[in-house]
């Protein structure tokens, strides 16, 4: 099952206390790079997050963001400095003594001294936060991975189309191949009988030499090793497990022979067959760099 690198997965739930979202997003990187963005309280969620993607994911740049937003002040908690609020009082009493003032000190007055009052968020129980959260995780993971899925079929479908014309060409090739190889073998022999015709030297020995460089355009064994990898290639394709680094290095290894069989080319129409073999090649590399 070919999946591509790049995906989408949202999910969110409302609980009692607080909403939960989770986002999922991924494009193209040649290894695994996860990165997580949360509230600085809930940091020690981190790990656990790239776990549940490490699980599921074998390569690309996958973006979590979590949100988590809390109904109302359920989540605040409102602290008093008490030593802070002695010294206020203390004080003010100190000065009222001085300048003789009626004590009309009450709690109230304390409010206008905000500094001695903070916020703090109150936090919640690590595994019942967790608790909450997976289920979110796993869902936008499931759709994160759907659309990998989808868009994986859609290049696969593209991939095969691709592979089958190539191997058509690769057909033409080795259609002309051996004619290539019998004209210029006849074109050799031609030339060197030519050339060699006030010589003593027997015409087995011309044909050896015409045999061995007319040997030297011949590409059999390119075309025999392309229609292996283009085998490989569809078969890739039906595997379950990630195959992107795997494709990629065929696609090397197929470009390889058909830069070869370019330069051992004596016929134009090889070398045009060549130069379309290479544009394929070229657009199934392409392809692939978004191929988990």
């Amino acid at each position: 099952m070919v999946k591509s690198m790049t995906g989408f997965g949202r999910s969110s739930l409302a609980l009692e206390n607080m909403d939960v979202i989770v986002e999922l997003r991924s494009v193209n990187h040649r290894f695994l790079e996860t990165s997580v963005r949360l509230p600085h309280i809930y940091s020690y969620l981190e790990d656990k997050l790239k776990k549940q993607v490490q699980q599921k994911v074998a390569r690309g740049k996958v973006d979590i963001v979590l949100t988590i937003q809390h109904h109302g002040l359920n989540d605040v908690k409102v602290e008093v400095n008490d030593d802070l609020a002695l010294a206020y009082v203390n004080s003010l009493r100190n000065a009222n003594e001085r300048i003789g003032l009626n004590d009309d000190l009450t709690l109230s007055s304390l409010i206008r001294f905000s500094d001695i009052f903070s916020l703090k968020k109150v936090q919640l129980d690590e595994e019942a936060l967790w608790a909450a959260v997976l289920p979110v995780v796993k869902d936008a993971l499931d759709k994160f991975l759907e659309m990998r899925i989808i868009e994986g079929e859609k290049l696969c479908s593209d991939l095969k189309n691709r592979l089958d014309s190539l191997k058509k060409m690769l057909d033409q090739v080795e259609k002309y191949a051996p004619e290539t190889a019998k004209r210029y073998y006849n074109k050799l022999y031609s030339k060197l009988s030519e050339l060699l015709s006030e010589r003593d030297i027997e015409e087995s020995r011309i044909t050896t030499e015409a045999a061995i460089f007319a040997d030297r355009i011949a590409i059999d064994e390119e075309t025999v090793r392309l229609a292996s990898h283009i085998e490989q290639f569809n078969s890739l394709l039906d595997s379950n497990e990630p195959i992107g680094r795997k494709l990629d290095f065929l696609v090397q290894e197929m470009n390889r022979e058909v830069n070869t069989m370019g330069s051992k080319a004596q016929d134009l129409a090889v070398t045009r067959l060549v130069v379309d073999m290479k544009s394929e090649i070229e657009k199934l590399r392409e392809q692939i760099q978004n191929i988990e």
